[in-house]
C-alpha cells in the first residue's frame, strides 16, 4: 500500500509534505509512524519516556513550527500541553485511529461500551470470518488500527475496531458503517471529569455512523434520553430478563454478562441478513479473551476466578452477580475517578471478606468503614491478598480477582495483573488451607 493507492485529501498530501510529528512512541505511535512511511511521509516521534529503539524527545513550540501534521495517540488528552503547542502553530492534530479510519479503504465496524467491547471485537471479527468475509480486529483491543494497513486491505476488507472513549472523544475523520454499544455506566473520570462529558465522548461515534445501524444497550438508551440525545429506538437491544437460550449451552455466552454480548451482536447480525448458524457456530468454537471472569483453579473446594479485565465498577457488580456463594473479594489499583462511597454501597452485603491492595486500598477500607462491613484488611501486594485469602476460605467459596480500578500502580496493564494473579494461585501449597479446612463449618 502506497499514498498512490489510496484517496488522500489534499490538505493530508499537503501536510505529508512536511515531516509529521507522532505523539507517543507507544503501540499506536509506532504503528501511526509505520503507516506514514507507506504513504511516503518523514515521521517524527516524540515521547519524554525512553521507549525501546527510541531515544527520548520533548514536544515545544520550536519543534511544533517544523509540521504541519501532528498524529497523536490515545493517552493524550485533547488539552494536552503538546497539543496546545501544535496548535497553536497552526498544525492538523489527528488521533491515530482517526486518522486510519480517514485511509481506510473497507468498511469499518465501531464497538464501543464501558464493559465488554473487547469481547464483542473479537468474537464479530471472527465471526464475519466464518462468512468467508476479510474481517480484521483492531483498535483498543491491543492491535492500533493502523496497523491493519501493513496487510494491504481493499474495498471488501472490514475492520472491527474496539475505540475507547479516548480514543472517540476527538474524532473528526473516522466514519463507522455501524457502531455496536453495549452499555454506559461510569468509569473514566479521572480523564472526562463528568459522566456527561465521558457519554458524549462515546456519543461522538454515533454521530459518524448511519442511525439506522447504531446498536445499543439499554443503560445507553437510557441515558442519551436524559441527555436528551437522540437514538434509534428501533434498534434499541432488551438484554434484561433474557430467557435462556439452549442454543448458547457450554458457549462463553451461556450467562450474564456475556449473554448479553451475544445478544447485541445476534440483533446486529439479523439485521445485516447474515445467518444466524453461522454465528452460533462461531459461539461454540469462541475462546473469551484472557482476565474476564476465568476460572483459574479449583482447591480444596475454593474457587479462585480472574476478572482483571475488570477496571471500573460496572464490571465488578457484573462479575459479582454470577455467584450466590460467599465471596472473598481481591480489589484495587489506581483511582479513574467516581463515587466510591456509592459503589461500596451496593456491592458490600454480597462480599464476604475484602483484600485491598495499591493506591485505592486506603480509600476502599474508608468505603467499606462507612459501611459497616468489618471484614476487610489492606495487603500489601497482590500476592500477600491471594495467600491471605487462601488462608481464610471455606469450601465453597469463591476468591473473586475483580480490581474495579486501573493497573498502573503496580503493573505493566491488566494483563500483567491477571498474569501475576495467576501465579499466585498456582504457587499456593495445600498448607494455606489448613486453616479453611480445619475450622467448622460456617452456618
Amino acid at each position: 500500500m502506497t499514498a498512490s493507492s489510496l484517496f488522500l485529501p489534499h490538505w493530508l498530501k499537503d501536510a505529508l509534505a512536511a515531516p509529521v510529528a507522532v505523539l507517543g512512541a507507544g503501540r499506536s505511535g509506532l504503528a501511526a509512524a509505520a503507516l506514514l512511511r507507506r504513504l511516503g511521509a518523514e515521521p517524527v516521534l516524540y515521547d519524554e519516556a525512553r521507549m525501546e529503539g527510541v531515544e527520548p524527545l520533548a514536544f515545544d513550540q520550536a519543534h511544533a513550527r517544523r509540521h504541519r501534521l501532528v498524529v497523536y495517540s490515545p493517552g493524550f488528552p485533547p488539552r494536552h500541553p503538546w497539543l496546545e503547542e501544535a496548535r497553536g502553530a497552526g498544525c492538523e492534530c489527528v488521533g491515530e485511529m482517526d486518522l486510519a479510519g480517514l485511509l481506510w479503504p473497507g468498511r469499518i465496524i465501531a464497538v464501543t461500551g464501558t464493559n465488554g467491547k473487547t469481547t464483542i471485537t473479537a468474537f464479530l471479527a471472527e465471526a464475519l470470518r466464518a462468512l468467508g468475509l476479510d474481517a480484521r480486529a483492531a483498535g483498543n483491543i491491543g492491535r492500533p488500527f493502523a496497523s491493519l494497513f501493513t496487510e494491504s486491505p481493499g474495498p471488501e476488507s472490514i475492520a472491527v475496531c474496539e475505540v475507547s472513549s479516548f480514543q472517540a472523544e476527538t474524532m473528526r475523520y473516522f466514519r463507522a458503517w455501524a457502531t455496536l454499544w453495549p452499555n454506559f455506566a461510569e468509569d473514566h473520570l479521572e480523564r472526562h471529569r463528568t459522566l456527561e462529558k465521558y457519554f458524549h465522548a462515546k456519543y461522538n461515534l454515533v454521530k459518524r455512523t448511519e442511525a439506522d445501524r447504531v446498536f445499543f444497550g439499554p443503560s445507553v438508551f437510557a441515558t442519551a434520553r436524559s441527555l436528551r440525545l437522540d437514538l434509534p429506538v428501533g434498534n434499541l437491544v432488551p438484554m434484561e430478563h433474557l430467557a435462556v437460550d439452549p442454543r448458547l449451552e457450554g458457549t462463553p455466552f451461556a450467562r450474564f454478562p456475556q449473554r448479553t454480548n451475544y445478544t447485541l451482536v445476534e440483533t446486529f447480525w439479523k439485521r445485516m441478513g447474515w445467518p444466524v448458524e453461522k454465528l452460533l457456530e462461531t459461539a461454540r468454537t469462541f475462546q473469551l479473551p484472557p482476565h474476564r471472569l476465568n476460572l483459574v483453579a479449583t482447591r480444596d473446594g475454593v474457587e479462585f476466578w480472574n476478572d482483571s479485565k475488570a477496571t471500573n465498577y460496572h464490571a465488578v457488580e457484573a462479575a459479582l452477580d454470577c455467584f450466590s456463594g460467599p465471596v472473598r473479594w481481591i480489589a484495587g489499583g489506581r483511582m479513574k475517578g467516581g463515587d466510591l462511597a456509592g459503589f461500596a454501597g451496593r456491592i458490600h452485603a454480597r462480599i464476604e471478606a475484602a483484600y485491598f491492595i495499591g493506591e485505592a486500598a486506603s480509600g476502599l477500607a474508608r468505603a467499606f468503614t462507612d459501611c459497616g462491613h468489618p471484614d476487610f484488611q489492606i495487603c500489601s501486594n497482590l500476592e500477600e491478598a491471594v495467600t491471605t485469602a487462601a488462608a481464610e476460605a471455606h469450601p465453597g467459596d469463591t476468591v473473586l480477582f475483580s480490581p474495579a480500578f486501573a493497573s498502573y500502580d503496580q503493573f505493566r496493564d491488566y494483563a500483567d495483573r491477571g498474569e501475576r494473579f495467576e501465579t499466585c494461585v498456582r504457587g499456593l501449597r495445600a498448607g494455606v488451607f489448613l486453616l479453611a479446612t480445619s475450622r467448622p463449618s460456617k452456618p
